[in-house]
């Protein structure tokens, strides 16, 4: 067996960062290319000022990272906000700081109720809850930060991305600093941000106006008139410069391919910040990992293979940012549009990663996690011989630890109860039956006693013994175990090989003396 490694192809650390800034972008209610966009623009801005590659490399990183914190407290955002993607989308429109601004806030609170319910959520923000929205710049950058330093960057862009919301009227957090007091790195990007999401709103002249009209409050006077006196030499040809493969190749001081311990530590540093962003999947994405580790080696599966799915693991839920959490900690039943919405996360996570071709195959993993063998998965709706033996395994190992973890719906399932359910999915013809007996078993439930079939057939040869015996043609018998039809062809030549006879009428009278037939059997087997 073999689930593909994705080639030969590297990772450096730009392109893990790069998926990172992908998925604020999600959070931010920003489009999924405005990170990659600031980015070039503050690459552009630092030229125009004759940066040296170091500090040039120093606002490059910034800028993918400016922004991965603002998930972490997404939870207390939908308590008080209702929806925290769409507060966020709407944070630059105006300048954060003012009467203005401050009645926006307010004017957002209770979002998504309505009468008393929202009068109850107003009061309750007023009374504490205006201490959250205080901290969230603060919580913003501290967790920026705390990922700076464990994916190992330099210092000055963890000095740099702490201060991304400071101000240079000195009203920004969460330091307070003013002037250029504040690292240049984050004077830069501070204003690329805003420059690109009115560039993209509006095209270079809405830009700038918005930089003039914040110069000397939010923006370095000296930053906005270099770019206001020649606009050409930022914005010409931004929409090229901005594309991933342009962004990757411009990093001003490329290192080498990260190592596979390397990467494999950034990954699970990536995995646990993608957790925060609920209190109710902390420890998810690592507790999946381990167990489809170890239900891989239970396998028997090649280590190319193991840390294949371990990393598609890793990476299989980063799509979550892009879901409110007004959704995922809602305790009440979803609305079919939230519902969707739910469906598209794998989506995203197989979109965040396709772009990289060092990541690209473990995204293509990643986004079978909630298929399912019957076609009733998301979000692609894959069947059968479609799901890689990876993203079966994958599928089993998140629904089973997340049967173990509490949901705002719900308490957390017992062990047992677990068990009982992801069994209970392969006779619906949902879940592999190998991969869930190896995902148990990893997990530390008693392995089942496997049957031992006449002739040496298998499990799934006995299944199609079945059916065939009944007069069932091929494809039928395909269509009945979700299987490909020349999947089917080739059972049936194994099975006629094994119990040595040539057509079906000698086949079945094989299955009745074999037992195979009973109804206690076919109540066990049929699928």
């Amino acid at each position: 067996m073999s689930v593909g490694e994705g080639g030969s192809a590297t990772v450096r650390l730009a392109e893990l960062l790069a998926v990172l800034a992908l998925g604020a972008d999600l959070g931010m209610g920003q489009p999924m290319d405005h990170a990659l966009r600031q980015c070039a623009i503050g690459q552009r801005i630092g030229a125009r000022l004759g940066l040296p590659p170091r500090e040039l490399s120093n606002v490059y990183y910034v800028s993918l990272l400016a922004w991965v914190g603002c998930h972490i407290d997404a939870y207390e955002q939908a308590k008080w906000f209702g929806d925290d993607l769409a507060l966020k989308g709407g944070f630059r429109q105006v300048d954060p700081v003012g009467v203005r601004a401050a009645g926006q806030l307010l004017g957002k609170v209770g979002g998504g109720r309505r009468g008393v319910a929202r009068a109850g959520v107003l009061a309750r923000f007023v009374a504490g809850g205006a201490r959250d929205a205080m901290n969230m710049l603060h919580n913003h950058a501290y967790a920026a930060e705390q990922l700076a330093a464990q994916l190992g960057l330099p210092a000055p862009v963890g000095e740099a991305v702490v201060q991304t919301f400071e101000r240079f009227d000195g009203k920004g957090a969460p330091l307070g600093r003013t002037g250029t007091d504040i690292a240049l790195p984050a004077r830069v990007v501070n204003l690329a941000d805003v420059l690109a999401v009115f560039y993209g709103a509006g095209g270079p002249d809405a830009a700038i106006a918005i930089a003039r009209q914040r110069s000397g409050s939010q923006f370095d006077p000296e930053l906005v008139g270099l770019v206001a006196a020649d606009r050409d030499p930022v914005f010409a040809g931004l929409d090229v410069a901005a594309t991933w493969a342009a962004v990757i190749d411009a990093d001003p001081a490329p290192g080498a391919p990260l190592a596979a311990g390397q990467l494999d530590a950034a990954l699970e540093a990536i995995a646990d910040f993608a957790d925060l962003k609920s209190p109710y999947t902390l420890g998810h994405t690592r507790a999946v990992a381990d167990t489809v580790t170890a239900a891989a080696a239970a396998l028997a599966w090649s280590s190319a293979d193991i840390r294949h799915v371990r990393r598609a693991a890793l990476l299989h839920d980063i799509g979550r940012l892009g879901v409110s959490n007004g959704i995922w900690d809602k305790s009440g039943p979803l609305t079919p549009t939230e519902l969707e919405r739910i469906r598209l996360h794998p989506y995203l996570t197989d979109r965040m990663l396709a772009a990289s071709p060092g990541l690209a195959a473990y995204g293509a993993t990643a986004a079978q996690h909630h298929e399912r063998l019957d076609g009733s998965g998301y979000p692609y709706g894959l069947r059968g011989d479609a799901l890689s033996a990876a993203g079966r395994l994958l599928a089993v190992a998140d629904t089973y630890v997340a049967k173990r973890e509490p949901r705002p719906h719900r308490l957390a399932l017992s062990a047992a109860q677990a068990a009982t359910h992801v069994r209970g999915e392969v006779t619906a013809g949902r879940l592999d039956a190998d991969s869930v007996e190896a995902v148990l078993q990893a997990a530390g439930h008693p392995k089942l006693r496997r049957r031992e079939w006449p002739a040496g057939l298998t499990t799934r040869e006995v299944e199609v013994l079945r059916l065939l015996a009944r007069g069932l043609p091929n494809k039928r018998i395909a269509e009945r175990l979700v299987i490909a039809r020349k999947t089917v062809d080739n059972h049936v030549e194994h099975i006629y090989s094994k119990i040595g006879v040539s057509n079906r009428a000698r086949a079945s009278l094989f299955a009745v003396r074999s037992g195979l037939m009973t109804p206690a059997e076919d109540g066990q087997y049929t699928p």
